[in-house]
């Protein structure tokens, strides 16, 4: 009796128990799970006073453009954002959640919440998921200690940074960011690399895009300006693509004519009596 009470030693590890049944299914023709593609650039430095957080702002799926003014610099706390790149819905989420959670820890505490505070939460929830949820982002904000800035990975790894980029334009970013970033650089220069970085992500990646959205933190407070700036307007057409009658050639052409087999027409009160017949019976 007490050895079938005593509960399996669980071990460790992926366990690949669906390995044969998903191989299986893939032989009859239902195809596997795929990743979500998806578009960003997303910013974030330290500046001599505080923090500057960027992003564009187009949401794409696949290969469609879905939202040309996303907002991709959520709100933490009052001394904390985070830039979300990913899945627009989980990242969206995920940090409504963890705002109210700072919130409570505020009202509690009675305190600013520190950002490494944020940043636990947010790695601890991340990794209870194991990645599946498309949440990358960059946390930064102003606490007691002075800036801080985190780069944090879907599946809950986190680094502490002087600057970051994430998202599938940040390879043009993070090259911006190595030759220009500087120590206690000013606000005006830290406003212009993290416009220039995000500018050329929208220029060198298909899934980001559209406007430049900025965010300063600094001790005073913070500001948020959306949008900084609209570095690729559409342009205008240039001509009109209206061609004349008789440009194009007809290499044939067939009329087939409709026959009436039968024509019925019922007045609404006729239809109207049927039915409350048949509510009777």
């Amino acid at each position: 009796m007490a050895e079938s009470l005593k509960h399996p030693i669980s071990t460790s590890g992926f366990k690949f128990d669906n390995y044969q049944r998903n191989a299986y299914l893939e032989t009859k023709g239902v195809p596997g799970p795929k990743l979500t593609k998806t578009g960003t650039t997303i910013v974030g430095i330290i500046f001599k006073d505080g923090v500057i957080l960027g992003a564009d702002t187009r949401a794409t799926t696949d290969t469609i453009v879905s939202d040309k003014n996303c907002l991709k610099i959520h709100f933490i706390a009052d001394n904390i954002y985070c830039c979300g790149a990913g899945t627009a819905a989980d990242t969206d989420v995920v940090t409504r959640m963890i705002a109210a959670q700072i919130k409570l820890h505020c009202l509690t505490t009675g305190r600013i919440c520190p950002v490494m505070t944020a940043n636990r939460l947010l790695k601890q929830h991340l990794f209870k998921y194991h990645g599946f949820l498309g949440v990358a982002g960059i946390l930064g904000g102003v606490d007691m200690s002075g800036p801080s800035l985190y780069s944090i990975a879907p599946a809950g790894s986190t680094h502490k940074m002087q600057y970051s980029s994430m998202g599938s334009g940040s390879l043009a970013a993070m090259a911006t960011l190595e030759k220009r970033w500087e120590r206690d650089m000013p606000l005006e220069d830290g406003m212009r690399l993290v416009r220039d970085a995000i500018a050329g992500g929208i220029f060198s990646d298909l899934g980001s895009g559209s406007n430049i959205d900025l965010c300063v933190i600094t001790m005073s407070g913070c500001k948020f300006i959306r949008p900084l700036e609209v570095p690729n307007k559409k342009g205008k057409m240039q001509q009109t693509y209206r061609y004349r009658p008789g440009v194009t050639s007809v290499i044939s052409s067939k009329v087939t004519p409709l026959e009436v087999v039968e024509c019925t027409v019922r007045n609404f009160s006729d239809s109207a009596s049927e039915d409350s017949s048949v509510d009777e019976d």
